[in-house]
Parts: C-alpha cells; sequence; structure tokens
C-alpha cells in the first residue's frame, strides 16, 4: 500500500512528498517529517524535489524496523540516505541529519574548489539551488589484515562478533578470497570470484 501526502504549496518550504509504505501515516508522524526536512530549507532552493519514505520492515528478527528514506533530486545528482530505527521519529532524525551532512560536504568542496584548493578534476556536477557542488572520490582510508583460511559460516560468525557490513576471508573449500555481508533484510550473501 503506498500513500502520499502532499503539503499545499502555499506551506511547503520545499517540493517535499512524504509517502508511507507497508503502513499508514498519522498525520504527527507526517507533520514531524516535514517539519524535520524542512530543516534542509537553507541549502536547497524550493524547486529542488525532496521525498520521504517511511515504511516498516516486516522481519519479525529486525528490531529496529522502522525505516526512514530520503531522496533529492538535484540537476545532475541525486543524494540518497536511508536509516532505520525501533522509532520512526528517531530514523527521521538520523535520516535528515545524513541528508545535511551530505548537502553540507558538496557546500564545502564547492568552496575548495571556488578558491582553487581543490583538485582540477571534478565528477559529475551536484545543482542544488542555484549553487553547483562537484564531488570528487578521495580514498580516506586504506586497511590491511590477514586473510584467514574458514568457511562461509565461520565467516558469518566472525562478521557477527565485529559488528560490520562485511567480511572478507579466504573460503577453505576454494582458496579464493570471498566476501560475505549483511542484507537489510537481516540474512547474509556470499560474493566469490571468479576466474
Amino acid at each position: 500500500m503506498l500513500l502520499r501526502a502532499q503539503l499545499p504549496s502555499w506551506e511547503e518550504p520545499l517540493k517535499l512528498q512524504v509517502k508511507g509504505r507497508n503502513l499508514t501515516l498519522s498525520s504527527d508522524i507526517e507533520d514531524y517529517a516535514v517539519e524535520k526536512v524542512g530543516k534542509l530549507e537553507r541549502f536547497l532552493s524550493s524547486e529542488t524535489p525532496v521525498e520521504v519514505e517511511l515504511s516498516v520492515e516486516k522481519n519479525p528478527s529486525i528490531a529496529e524496523n522502522q525505516v526512514a528514506e530520503g531522496t533529492i533530486w538535484a540537476k545532475g545528482a541525486v543524494l540518497r540516505a536511508r536509516e532505520t530505527s525501533s522509532d520512526p521519529r528517531a530514523a527521521i532524525d538520523l535520516m535528515v541529519d545524513k541528508l545535511e551532512r551530505q548537502v553540507k560536504r558538496y557546500k564545502d568542496k564547492r568552496q575548495r574548489k571556488r578558491t582553487g584548493r581543490g583538485a582540477s578534476r571534478s565528477a559529475a556536477p551536484l545543482v542544488v539551488g542555484d549553487e553547483v557542488f562537484v564531488e570528487e572520490p578521495v580514498i580516506v582510508k586504506t586497511k590491511q589484515f590477514a586473510v584467514k583460511p574458514m568457511t562461509p559460516e565461520e565467516a558469518v560468525l566472525q562478521l557477527q562478533l565485529i559488528g560490520h557490513d562485511f567480511f572478507m576471508f579466504r573460503n577453505v573449500e576454494s582458496s579464493e578470497v570471498n566476501v560475505i555481508y549483511r542484507r537489510r533484510d537481516g540474512n547474509f550473501g556470499l560474493i566469490e570470484s571468479t576466474r
């Protein structure tokens, strides 16, 4: 079931659309989402489309089943954030914070570019309001560790122990480097290399 709520244009700080998936939006949750996303107004023009989708994961083993997804469509780029929590308001807060950080990062990069401190190569530009931001991907961290031989089942246990989203290991059956990763539905996936 997909429900849409849109404010009248005279109240709308942004081109904002709030949706509910697998749930009926209460007016106070919808108002809360509109209020929180409204704080992005200072970074975006009123012509920038913003969509918020609130949903509930149906898997009973997932404790943080309240999901808030936000998308900002700008000319040349799309910013997305997805957060989960056991409380819908907390998920909305986390999602808005993440979107705000992304927009600020673009703004900072634009300032560096304008003053000549940025690199000369550029990726696809992001247009937010009347400002253009350019994101240049960089490697910000490098890690080295021993890839230990183990079974995929042992790798899942290691992944759960360290609390990360993925774990790299050498598969004892194939002697190839594999990656085990946590899926959004709570299960695990296995990436195997091919020759």
